[in-house]
């Protein structure tokens, strides 16, 4: 069965309520599940700390182990902010980043399993109007401390999460991609050539199971809304209605919802992963459910299925 991409974005029709703290069980895919049990990992966004405005984040591995350590602008997703600490489930260090906005920023530093440097990236300031979002490979060591990468040029081989496959390698040059790159992504059983010139993405062509093969120009194209993200608050302000009962009794409060937008953009698998109350969830899944007006997402020329999660907020004004 094929991976799913996942996307986390919020809309906000109005002041959110803090609350004490959220718990998410998630898979590796970033799939939102019900029960603890069935999760790969568990979030926990939690009130800042006495004086602060950041939220906490930590997630932890189902045997307790921490995997994540940062914080966020907002408790109802991760939009991480600052200092970020990942952790392999053994327990040592994988990586140390920081964010703005919840995008990479500045120098990030991944290591083995082994606890030994894998690699350093450098992140320009994506939030910065007229910034690309691209990273710079500024060093690579093998698993023993052999440089691959350094000072920004040589050949550079990115491995899987577990650090068991080469998925994808190539020449880097002054930091950035150059000529062709080939690799593999298992999730999506597809094998890819690209080619890049000094980091401009020039075009790739991806190798199916079966040999069948597609050119594509983006490796990575999200589904949007048809009119994009003012057309979509557009769709849900025009069709949600207030619940009486909810409206009568000053029930507000902002319910969190997960669904798929399938290969031929239409959506199903509406859930609601963090309720307000029965009328309210039930108008949140009538409405999302009819939205089925989005264009597919591509991942190597080919179209696939996307997962997404919103929120949104129900509040009563004067």
């Amino acid at each position: 069965m094929k991976p799913l991409i996942t996307i986390v974005f919020l809309f906000i029709t109005a002041a959110c309520f803090a609350q004490r703290q959220n718990v998410y069980f998630l898979k590796n895919n970033g799939m939102y599940v019900q029960q603890r049990d069935s999760a790969d990992y568990i979030c926990v966004i939690s009130e800042p700390d006495s004086g602060a405005t950041l939220y906490n984040v930590f997630e932890f591995y189902p045997n307790g182990k921490p995997k994540l350590l940062s914080k966020s602008t907002t408790i109802e997703s991760e939009t991480l902010e600052g200092s970020c600490i990942r952790y392999f489930a053994n327990g040592k260090k994988s990586g140390v980043s920081n964010y703005k906005a919840g995008k990479r920023v500045g120098i990030e530093y991944l290591y083995y399993p082994n606890g030994k440097i894998y690699t350093t990236k450098k992140h320009p300031d994506a939030t910065v109007i007229g910034v690309k979002n691209y990273e710079y490979i500024l060093s690579e060591y093998d698993s023993l401390g052999n440089a691959l990468v350094a000072d920004s040029n040589g050949y550079y081989k990115g491995y899987d999460e577990k650090f068991k496959n080469v998925v994808e390698e190539g020449n880097i040059k002054n930091g950035r991609h150059d000529g062709q790159w080939k690799g593999m992504d298992e999730g999506w059983h597809i094998r890819f050539i690209e080619t890049y010139d000094n980091g401009k993405f020039i075009g790739g062509i991806s190798i199916g199971e079966h040999n069948d093969t597609v050119k594509y120009k983006a490796r990575d194209v999200e589904p949007q809304y048809k009119g994009g993200p003012k057309a979509f608050n557009n769709f849900l302000a025009n069709n949600i209605q207030y619940p009486d009962y909810e409206r009568a009794n000053n029930i507000q409060g902002t319910v969190k919802l997960s669904f798929i937008v399938e290969k031929d953009g239409k959506v199903s698998d509406v859930k609601v992963i963090k309720n307000v109350s029965y009328n309210i969830d039930k108008e949140a899944l009538r409405v999302l459910s009819s939205s089925g007006n989005w264009i597919p997402g591509y991942e190597y020329g080919r179209p696939v299925r996307v997962s997404f999660t919103i929120s949104t907020n129900f509040s009563l004004t004067n």
